[in-house]
């Protein structure tokens, strides 16, 4: 594990690994939704993969199919209603990992009773979840937070011992606003902008 890794591994890897853990580690046979294929998605499907779990991501758009393909991960577009109805009470868990969209169409894809939508993109407004579809489903839904210091150890230590790392690229600290329209404007892909400190004094 390089040192560019650490950072986003303690952001986007500990944000994810958390509720990952929770609800999907040690377990047979799971299947994990993700809502969202940006900075926290990558790294969840990263996660759950290498804790044995087939994964789907939600998106809106499949711009990034071959990219999901290539980490072994399903791409579902939400506005597609047949896919979305072929993966009725599919899920033990989803991760949302976005932060305004609408939920309620995804909400019957868990299993009901048992599973659990778990929000861990921050949400700017309200939160609307129609009632009828988590009442007959049994949804259960939390929120999730990165984890204490004994948690980031342990997901450390996973991700070394699994290979599961961040994609990053090193830049300029005076390329940091341009990257961060990229990733404002959704077009930065997965990967994480890790800025080298050591080039500040130049500036």
């Amino acid at each position: 594990m390089k040192r560019e890794h650490a950072g986003p591994l303690c952001c986007a890897g500990i944000t994810t690994y958390a509720p990952l853990a929770r609800h999907m580690k040690g377990k047979a046979d799971q299947h994990v939704g993700l809502v969202g294929f940006g900075g926290l998605g990558h790294m969840a499907v990263k996660i759950a993969i290498a804790m044995g779990a087939k994964v789907t991501i939600f998106t809106r758009s499949d711009a990034k199919k071959a990219d999901a393909a290539a980490l072994g991960a399903e791409l579902v577009v939400t506005s597609d209603t047949a896919a979305i109805g072929a993966l009725f009470r599919r899920f033990d868990c989803i991760l949302d990992t976005v932060s305004n969209h609408e939920i309620n169409s995804i909400i019957s894809t868990l299993k009901a009773y048992t599973g659990t939508l778990v929000l861990i993109g921050g949400v700017p407004q309200p939160y609307e979840l129609a009632s009828f579809p988590m009442v007959f489903n049994g949804t259960r839904v939390e929120g999730s937070l990165i984890g204490g210091a004994e948690l980031t150890q342990e997901m450390l230590e996973f991700c070394a011992a699994h290979e599961v790392l961040p994609d990053t690229e090193i830049i300029n600290a005076k390329d940091a606003e341009a990257n961060l329209h990229l990733l404002h404007d959704g077009v930065g892909g997965t990967k994480r902008y890790v800025i080298e400190i050591a080039a500040i004094k130049d500036m």
